[in-house]
């Protein structure tokens, strides 16, 4: 059986009698005559198949429903008396949900710094962070499943059909087994390093990057020789670690102290850089990422 819809005008005189306990008190509240006030409350009653009121010529008790119901509908009158605020608010920027999606070189140093920063300015605003590879924040950015992402590429990258802020660059270096005679060499030469097996993220998950690297190796005339693939930057240094090779990685990776690993910067004039962007769709008309957006173009190091 479906349920009847009530007005909040019902809810409201409700309030009023059950606040007063007697209807002439309660019209003179609402600005109304009483007669009109009787019988709205003997329509929310037959609304609701329930006595609210005990009533005799000289006294006006709620019933147990009456009771009851009160709490809560005070709690719906106020919550319909802040509603226009909070629309004007989320319209504002100042309210609402943001999800964002970050690449794990991020949260090191930069996304532990902004989402302290834009809280602190932005408390109404929701954030939900999610831990994302490129690969799996594109499509969620094309699909609405995401607001925003930060995403790792190399340089002059440019997501299709989105909008980007280019918020860190940064060099390659290299994480070295500290065990490894390179790990303690005064000179750092490429054609040495390329001689080495590689532990590298799969091209899937980084393509511009991926071919960045193998691209440094080509121009030598050489092939890398990729001794283990992994997703996440944290489980390749783990990997150097255990032996399995070496691996070219984001400078802000060294922000990963990991025992047994020795991070390396060879000549810089032939590493490659990676960059770090904040993307979201161009059509997109969230206010809380417009003011994200809005905050990242203020912070140090991002590009105008």
């Amino acid at each position: 059986m479906e349920q009847p819809l009530i007005e909040l005008r019902l809810w409201r005189q409700f309030v009023a009698v059950a606040e007063t306990l007697h209807f002439g008190r309660a019209a003179t509240r609402l600005h109304m005559t009483q007669p009109p006030l009787t019988q709205a409350i003997a329509q929310l009653e037959r609304a609701l198949q329930v006595r609210l009121f005990d009533r005799t010529k000289r006294s006006v008790q709620l019933t147990e429903a009456g009771a009851a119901l009160l709490p809560q509908a005070r709690e719906l009158l106020a919550r319909a008396r802040a509603m226009p605020a909070q629309a004007q608010a989320a319209a504002a920027g100042e309210a609402g949900r943001l999800r964002l999606a970050f690449v794990s070189t991020v949260g090191y140093h930069l996304l532990p710094q902004w989402v302290r920063a834009f809280r602190a300015m932005h408390p109404g605003v929701q954030l939900e962070l999610v831990e994302a590879t490129g690969d799996v924040q594109l499509p969620a950015l094309e699909r609405g499943d995401i607001d925003a992402g930060f995403l790792l590429h190399s340089p002059g990258f440019a997501p299709a059909s989105l909008d980007h802020l280019r918020v860190a660059r940064e060099p390659l270096v290299l994480a070295v087994p500290e065990p490894h005679p390179l790990a303690s060499a005064r000179a750092l030469p490429l054609e040495r390093v390329m001689a080495e097996p590689l532990v590298i993220f799969p091209r899937r998950i980084l393509p511009s990057l991926h071919d960045a690297v193998f691209g440094l190796y080509h121009a030598a005339g050489r092939e890398p020789s990729v001794a283990q693939e992994a997703i996440q930057m944290q489980t390749i240094v783990n990997l150097v670690s255990a032996g399995l090779g070496l691996a070219w990685v984001p400078q802000s990776v060294r922000e990963f102290q990991r025992q047994g690993v020795v991070y390396r910067a060879p000549a810089p004039a032939r590493v490659p850089h990676c960059e770090t962007s904040l993307a979201w769709r161009r059509e997109s008309g969230s206010g809380a990422l417009a003011r994200f957006i809005e905050f990242a173009r203020r912070q140090p190091g991002v590009a105008a």
